[in-house]
């Protein structure tokens, strides 16, 4: 068996989500037919991090391994580069299966010790929120969510910078049997861009299932002066001194979030960083 990495990028809006669903449009549905079309087999693969319906993507990663007779299929008489070929066949497949908003960036062939989920040291994501003083860019929309009123991205942006380091993140998450909620949030920053819509970005070593849209959900509270600055960062402090209930969550729509990048170590550190994460958060999204 060959493994493979591939990088691609996605338009959330028409699908319900990443992960293969009976009747439903899914990305993995859709690449991984694309990948039986080419490879003359079903292919299954593993990604970085599932997405849920409406998120988008500009890079995700996946792994898969195809034998000896699908890497043959696959090259045919021309004796192409196997990662070349991958990249220029799944985009003609996806094509023919009205997938045009699935976009293959790059394919190369990997070691079996590289693993798209486990192997991964961090994730990257971008939520935008247009308010009030949002110029609103229709170009922009399907990635855009709209929010009433004007938020304070000062007072969001302070109570981010309370949020940083390593903390149970149970009151913005939904938890998994036999997982954990402790994550390591690297960066959180809120501020505008040019069409003045508040733009966060969030890298960690990995989200929970939902973290990214209930953390933006509390932040848009203290923007909005429903909760004060302080408020998310005592909702960790109650968490991680032992309350189990600490409120509901405010989860925010799925349209404003995408996946922009994940972050491996050198290829001599994949196995041993995926060990690592198995051990910790084997049962959790990434």
């Amino acid at each position: 068996m060959t493994r493979f990495r591939v990088d691609l990028g996605y338009r959330g809006t028409g699908f319900h989500g990443w992960a293969v669903q009976p009747g439903l449009r899914t990305v993995q549905g859709c690449l991984e037919s694309a990948l039986e079309t080419v490879c003359g087999e079903p292919i299954r693969t593993i990604v970085a991090g599932r997405t849920d319906s409406g998120v988008h993507a500009r890079r995700q990663v996946v792994h898969l391994d195809l034998s000896a007779e699908a890497v043959a299929r696959l090259i045919g008489r021309a004796d192409r580069e196997p990662g070349a070929a991958l990249v220029s066949r799944l985009r003609g497949a996806l094509r023919h299966l009205g997938c045009p908003d699935i976009v293959i960036h790059s394919a190369q062939t990997v070691s079996a010790d590289f693993d798209a989920r486990f192997s991964a040291i961090w994730r990257e994501y971008t939520y935008r929120v247009a308010d009030d003083d949002t110029f609103l860019d229709p170009l922009a929309v399907e990635r855009t969510t709209i929010q009433r009123g004007r938020l304070d991205h000062d007072a969001m942006a302070k109570a981010a910078g309370e949020l940083l380091g390593l903390h149970d993140f149970l009151p913005f998450c939904r938890p998994r049997p036999e997982g954990t909620t402790i994550r390591t949030l690297f960066v959180l920053d809120v501020d505008r861009d040019a069409d003045a819509a508040i733009l966060l970005r969030l890298r960690a070593d990995a989200f929970c299932h939902h973290m990214v849209r209930a953390t933006i959900g509390g932040l848009v509270k203290v923007g909005a002066g429903s909760w004060p600055v302080s408020r998310p960062a005592e909702l960790i402090a109650l968490a991680e001194g032992g309350a189990a209930d600490v409120g509901p969550m405010h989860v925010m729509p799925p349209q404003g979030l995408v996946l922009e990048a994940v972050g491996y170590p050198d290829a001599g550190e994949w196995a041993q960083r995926a060990e690592r994460t198995r051990a910790r958060r084997l049962g959790v999204d990434a």
